[in-house]
Formats: C-alpha cells, structure tokens, sequence
C-alpha cells in the first residue's frame, strides 16, 4: 500500500498576525493508523520541506497517545521535515490519499493547481481519498470530467460552522467549509462538535474535526 499524505505549507492565520498550519494530532493519528498497517508512506506539502505545525495544536491539551508517539519518533520526524514538494509527485505512483488539516489548507490547498490534479486524478479513477477536518477545503474548485464539483451529490463531513465559531475564527478564515461544500452540491452531514464523525461515501471519507481523524485513517485503511 503506497499513501500519499499531503500537508499546507501555509502558516499565516489571516490578518491575525498569529501562525497556523498543521494540526499534530490530524497529521500524527492518520500517520501511524497507515504506517502500522504495513503502508509506504509519502510526505508532501506545496513548498516541500518543514511544513508549518498550528502552535495551538503542540500545546499540552491537544496531545493525544499519537502525538506523544511522534515526538519519540526520530524517523517520523526526519520524514516530516523533509516533505517532498507537491509538483513533483506523481499521482500513478500511490494507491491513497490522505489530507491532515489544520486552518493552514484554506489558504494554500484550495487554491493550489498541484493538489487540484491530483484530487481529480484519484476521483476519476476512483482510488481511495481522505481530508479530515479543515482539510476537505481542498474540494473548493475540483471538478469531475462532468464540470461538477467532484463532492457535487456526494455525502461529505468537515469542520463544521458551530465549531468555527467556538474556536472564534469565523471573521479569521477565508471560507467556511461546512458552506463551501454545500454550496458545491456535497450532501453536507455532521455529528456534536468535537466528537469523532466520519463520512464514507465510496472511495471518499472525510472526517468532521481533530477527534475523528484517527477514524477517518480507519475508514481509508478499509477501502485498501
């Protein structure tokens, strides 16, 4: 099994002055779900190399068992470290995909060329595809060979309009995704804030927020 995960390269939240990036637990989870199961994995980001951790998501109360792994891990942090930028990749050379999110992909994955192709590669040919949380921004201008958004009729799941308002970033981000997923014709569903909801719809799962990402790595692991 050969999973491609792609990471933002993006660390600016807004016009807020504060960073964002990469959420550690969607990232650590999903990484150790696949690598566990006995899958090749690959890193890459839009800029290659370190991408951006969220602080938000290094502080104590956001560490989880995977987390607390990762940061033992020599190796899955070599791996981290050195991702491999995104326009060199191959999309024939994997058989899944998997986004971590963070706010991060609002500003960089969805307007992003590379990762548009590759999302579109995998669809029409109906590989196995995950984003969990904020990640599912990368469906903002995917379009299936029909013209229509590839989520266009598809059940689909991200982070949800409630949650952005508790974390207090409605004003911060660039788009909602519980909006912009609706609004490309995706069959938008999800659970109580911050518990573990995933969707599956064929080759598709998407997770809601940080709780489901290990969950959403599961779901992916069965369509392999």
């Amino acid at each position: 099994m050969k999973v491609l995960m792609i990471l933002t390269s993006h660390d600016k939240l807004g016009d807020t002055g504060k960073k964002t990036g990469f959420w550690l637990e969607e990232f650590a989870a999903p990484y150790y779900v696949l690598l566990d199961a006995g899958a090749e994995i690959t890193l890459a980001s839009p800029a290659g190399g370190q991408p951006p951790l969220d602080p938000k998501s290094d502080v104590p109360d956001a560490q989880t068992e995977a987390t607390k792994r990762f940061k033992k891990d020599d190796g899955a942090q070599g791996a981290l470290a050195n991702t491999t930028k995104l326009a060199e990749i191959d999309a024939d050379g994997f058989d899944a995909l998997f986004y971590p999110g963070g706010h991060g992909p609002l500003w960089d994955l969805a307007e992003n060329g590379d990762s548009r192709r590759m999302i579109e590669t995998f669809m029409a040919e109906d590989r196995p595809l995950a984003a969990v949380c904020h990640a599912p921004a990368i469906f903002k201008h995917t379009k299936g060979a029909d013209g229509m958004s590839v989520v266009s009729g598809r059940r689909v799941t991200g982070f949800s309009n409630a949650e952005e308002v508790a974390v207090g970033l409605t004003e911060v981000v660039p788009f909602l995704i519980e909006e912009m997923l609706e609004a490309n014709g995706g069959l938008y569903e999800k659970g109580p804030d911050w518990g573990s909801y995933v969707v599956v719809d064929a080759k598709l799962v998407t997770g809601q927020n940080p709780a489901s990402s290990e969950a959403t790595a599961k779901e992916l692991l069965k369509l392999l």
